[in-house]
């Protein structure tokens, strides 16, 4: 292959890039034909980042006047609301597809809260692209959350359940 169809590969690969951007898409997968036994596979993601905003309580009967503060004391902040991808015993998404929690539907889930789980058994099904891709628990432990429910979308590195 010469130096050009190299440089256009890279063009390519570039406006890929500016597509995912511009439309604000988290992933992005290209198969181009060369000729026979010659073609270009391209896959272009992003991480986003999950950002979970906590609503506020509806309050039940508002206070007449707010109560004054002392200068200099520190008023008590609202409990940090804990993000589940950053829990150490997250297990992410290594995907984008379809997550489910049972080998074939009516069938019993592979893993349930509360369930031991050994270092590589499969935990869920992400489906992507109509492969089922079994997904194994990155460590031996208890499940604690399970954050999907059977049959929903996935992003990449979106949290899937706990393990501890």
């Amino acid at each position: 292959m010469t130096n050009a169809p190299h440089e256009k590969d890279v063009a390519f690969i570039q406006a890929l890039a500016e597509l995912l951007n511009k439309n604000d898409l988290t992933e992005l997968a290209v198969k181009r034909e060369y000729g026979e036994n010659d073609s270009l596979n391209v896959r272009v993601s992003r991480q986003t980042q999950v950002v979970t905003v906590a609503a506020a309580a509806p309050v039940a009967a508002a206070p007449a006047a707010p109560a004054p503060h002392a200068a200099g004391v520190p008023v008590a902040a609202a409990p940090a609301v804990e993000d589940p991808a950053q829990h150490p015993g997250a297990v992410t998404s290594p995907m984008v597809g379809t997550a489910y929690l049972s080998p074939e539907p009516g069938a019993a889930p592979f893993v349930a809260i509360g369930a031991e789980v050994k270092e590589g058994q499969t935990v869920l099904i992400i489906e992507a692209m109509k492969t089922m891709n079994h997904i194994p628990a990155p460590r031996a432990g208890t499940v604690k959350r399970i954050l999907v429910e059977d049959g929903s979308p996935v992003e990449y590195g979106a949290p899937l359940m706990i393990i501890e």
